[in-house]
C-alpha cells in the first residue's frame, strides 16, 4: 500500500517474511543468540552466556549433535532451538566405559512450530558424551537451528 510512495533505497531497508518463516529470515541477518526466544532464537532469561552453534537439517535427514568430554559427576546444561518448525528431538548420554548402558535423557518427541527453545540439564555419574538428535521428517526443505551448552564440574 505504501510502496508507491517509497523510494527504492527506502524499500531496500525492509525485509518481509511469510508466516512460519520468521526465524529463518531473522537468522540471515541476526545471530541466533540475539534473537528473542518467542521468535525462535536463544536470547532469553535462561541465557548460558555462551555463543550458539548453528546447524541445518535437510528434509528426511537426522542430525546428531555430539558433546564430547563430559567427566563423571559433571552437569551439562543445554539449549536447543529449531526455528519454529516441526521436528523430532531426543537426547541421550553415552558413557565411554565399555559395558555401560546408554541413558535416554529425553525420549524422542515432536517439537512443534510454536514451541520455544528446549532447555534441559543432566548430571553424569561417569565420563561420556551427550548426543542431541534432531530429525526433519515433515518437510523436504532445509531447516535451521542452533544450540549451546555448558558443562560444570
Amino acid at each position: 500500500m505504501f510502496s508507491p510512495f517509497l523510494t527504492q533505497r527506502t524499500k531496500s531497508k525492509f525485509v518481509i517474511s511469510r508466516e512460519g518463516y520468521a526465524a529463518e529470515t531473522l537468522y540471515k541477518f541476526i545471530r541466533s543468540e540475539d534473537v528473542p526466544v518467542q521468535y525462535g532464537g536463544l536470547s532469553g532469561p535462561n541465557d548460558l552466556q555462551k555463543p550458539a552453534s548453528e546447524f541445518t537439517v535437510k528434509g528426511g535427514e537426522k542430525v546428531n549433535i555430539q558433546i564430547q568430554g563430559i567427566e563423571g559427576g559433571a552437569t551439562i546444561t543445554w539449549e536447543l532451538v529449531v526455528g519454529g518448525w516441526d521436528l523430532q528431538y531426543s537426547a541421550e548420554f553415552v558413557p565411554y566405559a565399555e559395558g555401560s548402558y546408554t541413558i535416554a535423557v529425553e525420549k524422542t518427541r515432536k517439537v512443534s512450530a510454536s514451541e520455544v527453545a528446549i532447555h534441559n540439564s543432566f548430571t553424569s555419574r561417569e565420563a561420556g558424551k551427550m548426543v542431541l538428535s534432531v530429525e526433519n521428517t515433515t518437510s523436504r526443505r532445509k531447516k535451521a537451528g542452533a544450540y549451546r551448552y555448558i558443562v560444570r564440574k
